[in-house]
């Protein structure tokens, strides 16, 4: 996440959509609002079902994503169980208003890879009651939200500057 360079997007080259045109047939144009249509005797999916496929793909990205993400903050099951059910309904929309901002956002990225390394120090370093570890560091909770808030609020800070100072260097 930290060195991937930013492309233009195309769909085409998109696993999931060569995967899905490779087990179905996939007509090349929109046929309203349906999923899939009879052509020629033959059931088809239109481009609308692949980005069906694409955004559920999606979402089920973002509940594995926010599987360390949670145990950065706590172990309890239910918390665990359930933010992750939250993630699945609610991070879609969270991550297409990031999307269009995210060219504002230029260094979350950094931030973000630094969020995941910071999570999986802290689960490495965790005292486990069957573990063997011969180093065992507990992270307080609050200690880990505030690393996690900070280390964010440092890569938009770093962005914004960032972004002033382009703005300054065009004028």
């Amino acid at each position: 996440m930290l060195l991937a360079k930013d492309e233009g997007v195309d769909p085409e080259k998109n696993p999931i959509v060569r995967c899905a045109r490779k087990l179905f047939p996939v007509t090349a144009e929109m046929h309203g609002q349906k999923f899939s249509v009879q052509l020629d005797g033959r059931r088809m999916l239109t481009p609308l079902a692949l980005v069906l496929v694409v955004v559920e793909t999606t979402d089920l990205v973002f509940a594995l994503d926010s599987i360390p993400a949670i145990f950065a903050v706590t172990t309890k099951p239910f918390i665990v169980f359930t933010s992750n059910v939250f993630a699945i309904l609610g991070l879609r929309s969270l991550y297409f208003v990031l999307a269009g901002a995210i060219e504002y956002f230029r260094y979350l990225k950094v931030g973000l890879s630094l969020v995941l390394v910071f999570v999986g120090v802290k689960m490495l370093l965790a005292p486990h009651s069957d573990s063997h570890q011969w180093f065992q560091v507990e992270i307080p909770t609050g200690l880990s939200l505030l690393v996690v808030g900070a280390i964010i609020l440092i890569s938009i800070a770093l962005s914004f500057a960032a972004a002033e100072r382009d703005q300054k260097r065009t004028q």
